[in-house]
């Protein structure tokens, strides 16, 4: 009796076991028809219906390997394109607008020491932040936090405190989207927040090359993690790219977010000796956008032409 009780405990652990893996990993069912799972047990073969109880089959990237909407890879010092996927098309790019608003707030020539007054109308509607109504921070602290983390409160301040009139900064922001050559570009408020900052895939990539060409932007996006305290608390922030941990050597990079953009990432690596810049716009998923980028990367290593996905 103990032998069989045995075997029945065994047969039904197998059998919650079986049904456990197979709903919390669904899959499509094939055009043949709904899948069956045979189990057998003591008294036979019984063959269990997996209509609500799929198993989850690996999906491959598509043709070209890119999930994203747009996106390009390009060598900075060629200007060679590698890769493109609807790279010249005009959609919203989220907190990558920050470069932009990073360049023109660090045109002004700004005490990065100085103690500014975060205020409610930065903090209102602009989304999870470490910051606090009435807190003195350090302008170069601000400038950490919204490279880093994509602190909209953060960006907002240095925006303010950048010298210039809202109107007038937004305007810079679109005048030296100009003077880069960035065509289908066109900011309207400094975080990226509104949809209606648009740029195309190859002008991320052209708008990013700039920026990293500052040193400061460039030590600020590819540090991992930064800390610092006010006279208020202690805050530690830690950069969005997660490229930032892997075998590449990065020299600047932004990650950004909104529903209307999508998941959205640009990086500039370095790897066998070769730069090369990765821009990809309107990802599925967070994951998604890094996984894009290293196909897209992973690319360069192959001697094949410029390749084009439709």
């Amino acid at each position: 009796m103990r032998f069989r009780a045995t075997g029945v405990l065994s047969t039904i652990a197998l059998l919650a076991t079986l049904a456990t893996m197979a709903e919390a990993a669904p899959a499509p069912v094939s055009a043949a028809g709904p899948l069956t799972l045979a189990v057998r047990t003591g008294a036979g073969t019984h063959a269990a219906s997996t209509r609500h109880r799929r198993v989850r089959r690996r999906r491959l990237p598509p043709p070209g390997g890119v999930y994203a909407r747009n996106a390009i890879l390009l060598d900075p010092t060629t200007g060679e394109v590698l890769f493109e996927k609807n790279s010249s098309r005009s959609v919203p790019i989220a907190s990558l607008s920050k470069l932009m608003t990073a360049m023109v707030f660090l045109e002004q020539k700004p005490d990065l020491t100085r103690e500014v007054e975060v205020t409610q109308a930065e903090i209102s509607g602009a989304g999870h932040t470490q910051l606090r109504r009435g807190e003195m921070v350090p302008l170069g602290e601000l400038l950490h936090m919204s490279l880093m983390c994509s602190d909209n409160c953060a960006t907002r301040v240095i925006a303010r405190e950048g010298g210039l009139t809202s109107a007038d900064f937004i305007a810079r922001m679109n005048r030296k989207a100009v003077e880069l050559g960035l065509t289908g570009t066109r900011f309207v408020e400094f975080t990226g927040l509104d949809e209606h900052n648009v740029s195309t895939a190859s002008d991320v990539a052209r708008m990013l090359h700039a920026a990293a060409n500052e040193p400061l932007i460039a030590e600020i996006t590819t540090t991992r993690s930064y800390a610092f305290r006010t006279g208020r608390r202690a805050h530690a922030i830690s950069n969005t790219n997660r490229l930032l941990y892997s075998r590449y050597e990065i020299l600047g990079g932004k990650t950004g977010f909104i529903m209307e953009a999508g998941y959205c990432f640009a990086t500039w690596v370095r790897t066998d000796g070769r730069d090369l810049i990765a821009v990809v716009l309107g990802a599925p998923t967070n994951a998604t956008r890094f996984a894009d980028a290293v196909r897209l990367i992973q690319k360069a290593a192959q001697p094949t032409a410029t390749q084009t996905q439709p």
